[in-house]
């Protein structure tokens, strides 16, 4: 499944994943802080859509009610 996600309230703008058998495969960011989000993907890389979810839902940018890994918690839900 090819998941891509227009971000809200962030930096970056657009999310795109990959997920086969509730895994991730890639995970790109368009936009936002480039060494942080190439980091969070990589680190995201194998493994579980829930996972994910679980560790980086609900994380804030500063005073922003949301994040980069917030969005991409958001996003992979759409995978569930």
């Amino acid at each position: 499944m090819q998941i891509n996600y227009k971000t809200t309230g962030t930096c970056s703008r657009e999310i795109n994943v990959t997920v086969e058998d509730g895994v991730i495969k890639e995970c790109a960011f368009v936009g936002g802080c480039n060494g942080n989000t190439k980091g969070i993907c990589q680190l995201v890389k194998g493994m579980k859509v829930e996972d994910v979810i679980a560790k980086l839902e609900h994380t804030k940018c500063g005073p922003r009610p949301t994040s980069c890994p917030d969005q991409l918690a958001q996003a992979l839900k759409q995978a569930l």
